[in-house]
């Protein structure tokens, strides 16, 4: 784990909740609780993200693999 992640806080802050959250991505809401807390997870979950705040928390901001190259250099 590494740490706090502030992203997927703003996510379950516009869905409402922990729960709510999992249940658009289709997870159990301890699920949603250690990527709140540094937890890994694929593309797949951030895309879903991205739709379940409509676009509020994309998927590149949550995702490091699908920033493109000049993005990654940033970091």
């Amino acid at each position: 784990m590494s740490g706090f992640n502030p992203k997927i806080k703003q996510a379950i802050e516009i869905v409402g909740s922990q729960a709510n959250l999992a249940n658009e991505c289709n997870v159990a809401q301890p699920t949603v609780f250690k990527w709140l807390n540094g937890s890994e997870y694929s593309a797949k979950y951030a895309a879903r993200i991205e739709i379940a705040t409509q676009g509020a928390v994309t998927a590149r901001e949550l995702c490091f693999a699908l920033l493109n190259e000049s993005d990654k250099q940033k970091i």
